[in-house]
C-alpha cells in the first residue's frame, strides 16, 4: 500500500540534537516529493531551535506538551490534526500505541521493534544495529512506504537538510567577532553522549594556536564548564562563552565562526550543517564510530582514535593531528 499525496505528515524524532539534525534530511526529501503537504516535527523542547533551521518544516510540536497529556487526551487531541502519516524515526511505545487508537491512517515504524507489528501498517525492514549505512541514510530507509528508495549520498543529505543559521543578534557576543583573526570553538564536553578528548588536549591545542592569528572560544554549558573553566589560560585570544548563550544564540555564534573542534555531540552537527569546518573527534568502535554518526556538512572532516577508546577511557588522539587540521582552514 503505497502512500500518495499525503497532506499532513508528522515526524516524530524525541531524542537529542545530533539524532535531531541527521533527520532533517528526511523533511527535505519528502517536500520535494510532495511540495503541497504540511510537514510537522515532533522533538524536544531543548531541540527546536535546530528543528526551526530547517526550511522545510511547517510547524514544530514539543513531546513535553503532549506527554503531559494522559492518555484519552493525547488522542483525541491527535484526532483533531487530522494527520495523513506519522513517521516514528525515534521509536516509543508509548506513542506508537497511542497514534494507532488515534485512527492515522498511514503509520510508519522500523520492522525490528516488535510492538510495530501492531501498532504500524507500514514496517520497513532494515536494521540500524548492523548496519553499513550512516544515521541519516538509515533514516531514508522509513521512506520506502512513499516509494522513495533511493540511496542517498551524504551530499544529496546535505543539501536536503536546507539549513539556515539564525542571524546572531546578542550585541555583546557579536563584539567578539569582531577582529580578523580565524574564529575556533573548543567544545571539550558532550553531556555524555560521546566518548571524550581529554579537557587537557583541548587546553594544549588552545595553547598551540598564535595568539596573532586566532580567537578561540570555549563551548558549553555552565555544568559543563566546571570541567574546564578553572583550567583554561588567562590569554588575549581565549574566552570562555560556555553558559552565556541560549541555543539560538550558539547556533548563530557557531555559524559565524571559522572552525569547530569537538567529539560526536550536537554542536558539531551544528557546525557541519552551518558549512564551517567541522573536525570531529571519534571512537572507531560501532555503533558510535565516524561512519554511523559523522556530522552532515560540506567541511567536515573526522579524525579516530588509534584505540578504539570506549566511555569512559578519553578519545586517543594527538593534539598535533587536530592542529595540523585547524591550521590547514587558515
Amino acid at each position: 500500500m503505497k502512500i500518495t499525496d499525503p497532506k499532513r505528515i508528522v515526524i516524530s524524532r524525541t531524542d537529542s540534537i545530533g539524532d535531531v539534525a541527521l533527520t532533517l534530511p528526511v523533511c527535505g526529501i519528502l517536500k520535494e516529493h510532495f511540495p503541497n503537504c504540511r510537514i510537522i516535527f515532533l522533538g524536544q523542547k531543548y531541540t527546536e531551535p535546530i528543528i526551526r533551521c530547517c526550511p522545510h518544516v511547517d510547524e514544530v510540536w514539543k513531546w513535553s506538551d503532549l506527554e503531559e497529556k494522559d492518555d484519552k487526551q493525547l488522542v483525541f487531541w491527535l484526532k483533531e490534526q487530522k494527520i495523513d502519516v506519522f513517521l516514528h524515526v525515534f521509536p516509543q511505545k508509548r506513542l506508537a500505541k497511542l497514534i494507532k487508537q488515534a485512527g492515522i491512517p498511514h503509520r510508519i515504524g522500523t520492522s525490528h521493534r516488535i510492538y510495530h507489528r501492531f501498532t504500524c501498517n507500514h514496517r520497513p525492514n532494515f536494521t540500524r544495529k548492523r548496519s553499513d549505512l550512516h544515521e541519516a541514510q538509515l533514516n531514508t530507509k522509513l521512506l520506502e512506504p512513499f516509494g522513495l528508495n533511493k540511496e542517498y549520498s551524504m551530499v544529496d543529505l546535505t543539501n536536503f537538510t536546507g539549513f539556515r543559521a539564525p542571524k546572531l543578534e546578542n550585541e555583546e557576543l557579536k563584539s567578539l567577532l569582531n577582529s580578523d583573526k580565524k574564529k575556533v570553538v573548543l567544545h571539550p564536553k558532550s553531556q555524555g553522549s560521546a566518548v571524550e578528548w581529554s579537557i587537557n588536549d583541548f587546553l594544549k591545542l588552545a595553547g598551540e594556536l598564535d595568539a596573532e592569528a586566532y580567537d578561540i572560544f570555549f563551548t558549553g554549558t555552565d555544568k559543563e564548564a566546571v570541567h574546564f573553566r578553572d583550567q583554561l589560560p588567562e590569554a588575549s585570544n581565549i574566552y570562555d562563552i560556555s553558559g552565556k548563550t541560549s541555543l539560538v544564540e550558539l547556533i548563530a555564534f557557531i555559524g559565524e565562526a571559522d572552525v569547530l573542534v569537538a567529539a560526536s555531540t550536537g554542536p558539531l552537527h551544528i557546525a557541519g550543517l552551518s558549512g564551517i569546518k567541522a573536525i570531529g573527534l571519534f571512537s572507531t568502535v560501532r555503533p558510535i564510530h565516524s561512519g554511523r554518526w559523522k556530522p552532515l556538512g560540506i567541511k567536515v572532516l573526522t579524525i579516530e582514535d588509534e584505540k578504539n577508546s570506549t566511555s569512559p577511557q578519553p578519545l586517543d588522539i594527538d593534539y598535533r593531528d587536530v592542529l595540523q587540521e585547524v591550521q590547514k582552514s587558515s
